[in-house]
């Protein structure tokens, strides 16, 4: 953070299905022209202290999700977003973007309908419900590898699918763990194991990607499956993950478990919900997830220049 970023922010919460995201309105650094991507990269060499202020503690807290609403280089775009945690940045975020599309109704900025939304991997295409709730066109998703084997240390050989949904995702059925949010702490020391396993052996996403989330899975009596999802940071999703839904749809279409078009409801460690489906594009699918999104606070955050926290605890 830098003298010219002001010294109050105006930011919006909300929740998605459980899981906060921290919208930021106004205040931001000025990233300038050029695509999304672009503005990440100067975000994230030139501001990177204007995240942690934002997100991190004492202003915000691991869990949180913030984004920054930037100008879109596409005209047909309603906005442009960067999304980021509390260790850094994020291509995509499913929750994050209904929680995008619900402030911009609080603000009036948006009316119900379709609406494109420029993301550092790509446009999206929400949907604002009149009931409230949002529906998110994400990027294509597929899967990149079918039950990689990575071994994780007190655990022996995990297997999982490798795939792609806005972020790159481990995603684990076999693995006698208890889907509850009283096991929350045991279920995330077993899936940072995996993370740090993931990266120590080289198991990665297309191109050598780094996979930063490990999501979970086991039976659900009123849904498809129940997850747990380890976001980047060692915060687990309080929601059931917008982009590792995406994920999940990827591999259900590729093991011929759901059908184009056929509803899949998938349930978050909170008991909450989103629905999802898929049409095919290719060797590639489009997912779309569905959820509702809350406001819970409209506000400053004020930095002071003295504070030796101005840039959060990091």
């Amino acid at each position: 953070m830098t003298d010219r970023i002001r010294e109050t922010v105006h930011v919006i919460d909300s929740h998605t299905e459980g899981e906060p995201t921290r919208t930021v309105i106004s205040g931001g650094p000025n990233l300038c022209g050029g695509s999304i991507a672009e503005k990440l990269s100067v975000f994230r060499e030139s501001y990177d202290g204007f995240r942690s202020g934002v997100v991190c503690e004492p202003r915000g807290s691991d869990v949180l999700v913030g984004a920054l609403l930037v100008a879109p280089s596409d005209p047909s775009c309603a906005a442009g977003v960067i999304f980021f945690n509390n260790v850094g940045y994020l291509g995509m975020c499913g929750h994050g973007t209904i929680g995008l599309v619900a402030t911009l109704a609080h603000l009036g900025v948006i009316v119900p309908g379709r609406h494109r939304i420029e993301t550092p991997v790509g446009i999206v295409t929400a949907t604002l419900h009149h009931s409230g709730k949002v529906s998110v066109e994400n990027v294509p998703s597929y899967r990149w590898v079918k039950q990689a084997p990575v071994s994780v240390d007190g655990y022996g050989v995990v297997r999982g699918d490798v795939a792609w949904g806005g972020n790159w995702f481990f995603l684990v059925n076999d693995h006698g763990q208890d889907l509850t949010l009283a096991n929350a702490k045991t279920l995330t020391d077993f899936t940072v194991k995996i993370q740090k396993a993931l990266a120590a052996q080289s198991v990665t996403g297309r191109d050598g990607r780094e996979i930063d989330h490990v999501e979970l899975f086991a039976p659900s009596e009123t849904a498809g499956s129940r997850n747990f999802v380890l976001c980047p940071g060692e915060a687990y999703d309080r929601s059931p993950c917008g982009t590792g839904t995406s994920a999940k749809l990827a591999c259900l279409y590729a093991d011929g478990k759901l059908a184009e078009g056929e509803v899949w409801r998938q349930e978050g460690i909170l008991g909450t919900a989103f629905e999802g489906t898929v049409a095919v594009q290719g060797e590639e699918i489009i997912p779309t997830i569905s959820g509702r999104a809350y406001i819970t606070a409209d506000t400053q955050l004020v930095f002071d220049p003295a504070d030796p926290f101005r840039e959060g605890i990091r």
